[in-house]
This record gives structure tokens, C-alpha cells and sequence, in this order.
């Protein structure tokens, strides 16, 4: 899991419980359709998984993945 995700806050989290309201928080989202990028790790794809009917997520190329395509070429 190299590179990074690109996290966009699509739906409310009114409603919800407190615990998946901390969650959209600590990934750095505040506002409605607000992005965020954060790295590729376990510990960011858990939170998400915990979001997932909140959130959309897009895997975008990091730096290491641009550098490794680049090599091949």
C-alpha cells in the first residue's frame, strides 16, 4: 500500500453516532464536500472503512509511484 488516497466528505454526519463523527473529524474533513489527502496505510483505510457510507475515496499516485512509473518507462 504505497501512494495515497484522496478523501472527499459526501454525505452528513448528523445522525450518526458521536464515534463515526470523531472519525470523519480526525481524517481531517470538516466541511461537506470537502477533500483531503492522506497516505495509503492500514490505519487510514480502517477509519475510512468505518465512514465508508460518508465518504467517497480515489486512490491517487504518491510520489513513490510516480517515481517507480517513471523508471519503467
Amino acid at each position: 500500500m504505497s501512494g495515497v488516497l484522496r478523501i472527499t466528505y459526501r454525505k452528513s454526519s448528523i445522525g450518526y453516532s458521536e464515534r463515526q463523527k470523531q472519525t470523519v473529524r480526525s481524517l481531517g474533513l470538516r466541511k461537506l464536500g470537502q477533500s483531503v489527502e492522506r497516505p495509503d496505510t492500514t490505519t487510514v483505510r480502517g477509519m475510512v472503512f468505518h465512514v465508508r457510507h460518508l465518504v467517497t475515496v480515489e486512490e491517487v499516485p504518491g510520489p513513490a509511484t510516480l517515481h517507480s512509473a517513471a523508471a519503467s518507462v
